[in-house]
């Protein structure tokens, strides 16, 4: 084995895939977001597959979709600290934003453009906005 082999660590896909799920769901009950919205949160098309995730965790992820939920836990964390008023933060994905990166719309509306880049954008803002630096 050499250097590259080390230096990727291998990760439990089906072990992550579970908690990740019923992380995924408890948030998107919180933000009242809608099956649909749901789904292209996660980058998943087929309903078939989405209701099967949501009936049973006992699903190894695509690793994409694992990357999806990690920025979507960071961003429902940010968002605790920012707004420490539950409700506040859980409704702010949804309020129009006046900052460049959404031009009046809502981070839910970057969010749902389906791609992991945007969830990436978002969580990137309100890391900033939590040290200070945007």
């Amino acid at each position: 084995m050499g250097v590259l082999a080390s230096a990727s660590p291998k990760f439990d896909r089906r072990g992550l895939s579970g908690p990740a799920l019923r992380t995924f769901f408890r948030i998107a009950e919180e933000w009242k977001l809608s099956p649909q919205e749901q789904m292209t949160l996660l980058g998943v098309t087929a309903s078939s597959t989405f209701f099967g995730w949501k009936k049973s965790q006992e699903v190894a992820l695509p690793k994409d979709t694992l990357e999806r939920i990690s920025y979507i836990l960071g961003i429902w964390k940010a968002l605790q600290i920012l707004l420490p008023n539950e409700a506040s933060a859980d409704a702010w994905v949804k309020k129009p934003n006046e900052a460049p990166l959404f031009n009046g719309r809502s981070a839910l509306d970057r969010m749902l453009s389906g791609q992991v880049a945007d969830l990436f954008v978002v969580r990137q803002y309100l890391d900033a906005q939590r040290g200070g630096l945007a």
